[in-house]
């Protein structure tokens, strides 16, 4: 009665590309990210997916629309699915929030959330899979705090390894959600 959870980040952004953190920004994908949307629902559209749920921030909604829309597989948007709210610093530099990830852990960013508050949000979201999509395959499309909830979660992982770590994209990691 397991999940099987692919995780996919939402496609490059305008903001990737110039080194700004969006955290709770909207953002927007640039072209090649339009064309990464497009790669992704290539590789994963007959995948055998029940479903795609992703963060309601716009660059995570049009990743999933240009990859899925007309796959017929139905797409979900959950606010839980968010980046970390950086509060204060979103839309900082990338690197003036690299010396701060560390920090916020469990102290929420100033006007923000906590890395900690996001693997809250994520349990919640695992809890609701567990209950309405056992022995199904999804895809969750979202962002580097959701993905080291994950690996916390699901993986056994550190925050404080992953919150360090340089970002190293692959198409996709897999997860196993247990029942409950």
């Amino acid at each position: 009665m397991a999940v099987d959870l692919i995780y996919e980040t939402h496609a490059i952004t305008t903001d990737n590309e110039a080194g700004i953190a969006s955290g709770w920004c909207p953002g927007q994908l640039s072209e090649a990210g339009r064309a990464a949307a497009r790669q992704l629902g290539e590789r994963r559209r007959s995948d055998g997916m029940a479903a795609v749920f992703t963060s309601d921030l716009q660059r995570a909604v049009d990743t999933a629309e240009i990859a899925f829309s007309a796959s017929g597989i139905s797409i979900h948007q959950d606010r839980r699915l968010r980046e970390c709210n950086y509060g204060d610093l979103n839309g900082t530099s990338v690197a003036e929030l690299a010396t701060r990830r560390r920090q916020h852990i469990d102290v929420p960013f100033p006007g923000g959330e906590s890395y900690l508050q996001v693997v809250g949000r994520t349990r919640e979201f695992l809890a609701d899979l567990q209950r309405d999509r056992p022995n199904q395959r999804v895809l969750v499309i979202a962002h580097s705090a959701n993905r080291w909830a994950l690996q916390v979660l699901l993986g056994g992982a550190e925050l404080a390894d992953l919150v360090d770590a340089p970002f190293g994209w692959q198409p996709g990691w897999h997860f196993t959600v247990p029942s409950r």
